[in-house]
C-alpha cells in the first residue's frame, strides 16, 4: 500500500461500512463453511487453511477484482461488472449472498449519503461503486473489504466449530495479514485475470442447499 497515510475520514468511513454492525446481514451467511464442518471436511485444525483458500484462491480474490473493476465504472460498464459478478456465483445461495448483501449495503449507504446514492448491485460491485463516489482509494477499500469478508467467516467459525475468542482473533490476525497481498494481486490482474480455484468451497456451497439442518443461509 502507499506509504502516505490514508485520511482519517476515509479510514473511518470504510471501518463503518465493514463493521459487523453495518446492516448487510453478513452474519447470516457461512459461504459453504457450515457444510464443510457438518460433513467433516473441515475440523478445528483445518478451518484456517480452508479460510485461507477462500481468501486467496476463491471469492476473496474474485471480489477484490470485481470491486476494482466497479471503482469508477458507470452505465453499461458498471452493469457489465455486476452481471459478471452474478454469473460467477457457483450456487443459488452464493448468488443470494452477494445480491442480498449488496442490495442492503446500497440501501443503507444511499440513505446515509443520498447525494451519492448507489443502485442495488452485487456486494463487491456496490462497494466499488460507493467507494468511487465517496472518493475513497481503491487499494485501501479492497484491503478493508477483504478484512471484513474474512472477519465474518472467522466469526462463523467461532460459532460453528466452535473456536475460543482468543483463538479466533489470532486466526483473524494471521488472515488479515494476507489481505493486502490478495488485494494488490487482484487489482493488478484486473477482470482479465479473474479466476478462482476454491473448488471444495464451491461444492460445499452447492451442497448447503440440501443440508438437513442449517443455521446459516449459505
Amino acid at each position: 500500500m502507499s506509504t502516505e497515510p490514508a485520511g482519517t475520514e476515509a479510514v473511518l468511513r470504510l471501518a463503518q461500512w465493514f463493521s459487523p454492525g453495518f446492516p448487510v446481514g453478513a452474519f447470516a451467511w457461512s459461504h459453504g463453511l457450515e457444510t464443510a464442518l457438518a460433513e467433516g471436511r473441515v475440523d478445528r485444525g483445518g478451518v484456517e487453511a480452508w479460510l485461507e483458500g477462500v481468501l486467496e484462491d476463491g471469492a476473496g480474490r474474485a471480489d477484490a477484482a470485481l470491486l476494482a473493476a466497479a471503482h469508477g465504472a458507470e452505465g453499461a460498464a458498471l452493469a457489465g461488472v455486476d452481471a459478471l459478478a452474478r454469473a460467477l456465483a457457483p450456487s443459488a445461495e452464493r448468488l443470494a449472498e452477494t445480491v442480498e448483501q449488496g442490495t442492503a449495503f446500497a440501501r443503507t449507504v444511499s440513505a446515509l449519503w443520498p447525494d451519492r446514492a448507489v443502485e442495488a448491485l452485487a456486494y463487491p460491485v456496490a462497494v466499488g461503486r460507493a467507494a468511487a463516489l465517496h472518493g475513497l482509494a481503491l487499494e485501501l477499500t479492497a484491503v478493508m473489504y477483504l478484512q471484513g469478508f474474512i472477519g465474518n467467516l472467522v466469526a462463523v467459525a467461532t460459532r460453528a466449530v466452535p473456536l475460543g475468542q482468543t483463538e479466533a482473533q489470532a486466526m483473524l490476525a494471521r488472515l488479515t495479514a494476507r489481505c493486502e497481498g490478495v488485494a494488490r494481486q487482484a487489482i493488478a490482474g484486473g477482470i482479465e485475470g479473474l479466476g478462482t480455484a476454491s473448488f471444495a468451497a464451491d461444492v460445499a456451497a452447492m451442497r448447503h442447499e440440501t443440508l438437513y439442518s442449517r443455521v446459516f443461509r449459505s
